[in-house]
């Protein structure tokens, strides 16, 4: 749901709200996110290192074929460790969609929406030690 500007605006000036996050949070989270997409499809193992948390979980639901749901997961290791294997470098460049959107932002937490080549990824982000690392994904594949 987009909630309309004037509402945002009315939000930043009303006492007692929360600050808002600056331009640099913004620009520091998207580059974020940039860094763990394009990082997988370039096999950059280092940038996608560089966007997550050291005990990031990234989960998938998947149903099995009695209809139960099953958890599936990766670490943040697993995924460095792919990165690295090149699994993304056999995404035609064409197909290599990045869309990258912040959901919302609040003190040392975010939540960011990327729109990947296959597959949608929806992320939390923190702040941790003065800069935003990704801490929890997760994610489904487009039909």
């Amino acid at each position: 749901m987009r909630i309309p500007v004037v509402l945002v605006a009315a939000a930043l000036l009303t006492p007692g709200a929360a600050p808002a996050q600056s331009a640099a949070d913004s620009a520091a989270i998207r580059q974020t996110a940039l860094d763990y997409i394009e990082g997988y499809y370039e096999g950059d193992g280092e940038r996608m290192e560089r966007a997550l948390h050291p005990d990031l979980a990234k989960r998938i639901v998947r149903t099995n074929p009695q209809g139960r749901s099953n958890l599936g997961q990766m670490s943040a290791m697993s995924l460095v460790q792919g990165t690295r294997s090149g699994g993304g470098r056999d995404i035609p460049a064409a197909d290599r969609q990045k869309d990258v959107r912040i959901l919302d932002i609040y003190q040392n937490a975010a939540s960011v929406k990327v729109v990947a080549a296959s597959w949608i990824d929806y992320m939390h982000l923190a702040k941790w030690n003065g800069r935003w690392v990704i801490v929890n994904v997760l994610w489904e594949l487009k039909p």
